[in-house]
């Protein structure tokens, strides 16, 4: 890892940690909102020797901070919205973004949608990362309920 990497690490642990008291995120909440930003920006730097494509990163990043976000939401009693937000926000495609509206204004039509195409897929690859674990993680907690539902039903039947 190059030092530059590891600035940019540090100032994504920083950013969402701002965003975090920006958001009134209180006591060790604040500290894991700004871990999430440190975890997602790490990965996402670790993945780039690994997969060239930019918006399969950031689909895997998306679904591991949101696997996070999951995790301790259900250990801090939290929604996982406070999390969630705050863990993605160094992956926010905000050059993207400027650079497509740049081109936009500019009336470079070709380099705007390229550009514009390009912030499409990062900002679909966020959304369906969280989406996609944000469903399958309430698939889960619900036939883990009625495992447990359908194993009390029978307790009860047995001891009747």
């Amino acid at each position: 890892m190059t030092s530059i990497e590891f600035i940019q690490i540090i100032t994504g642990f920083i950013g969402s940690l701002g965003f975090a008291m920006l958001f009134n995120i209180r006591g060790k909440k604040l500290l894991f909102a700004g871990l999430g930003g440190l975890f997602s920006w790490t990965l996402f730097v670790l993945l780039e020797p690994l997969l060239s494509s930019e918006p399969i990163r950031y689909f895997i990043v998306a679904t591991c901070v949101s696997v996070y976000s999951e995790v301790l939401a259900r250990l801090l009693k939290t929604p996982t919205t406070t999390f969630i937000t705050t863990s993605l926000i160094p992956l926010i495609p905000g050059g993207s973004l400027y650079y497509t509206m740049k081109n936009a204004f500019e009336g470079n039509i070709e380099t705007f949608i390229s550009n514009g195409i390009i912030t499409l897929k990062l900002a679909v690859a966020l959304a369906l990362g969280v989406v996609i674990t944000t469903a399958m993680t309430n698939l889960l907690l619900k036939s883990i309920h009625r495992i447990k539902c359908f194993k009390n039903s029978q307790n009860i039947l047995k001891s009747s």
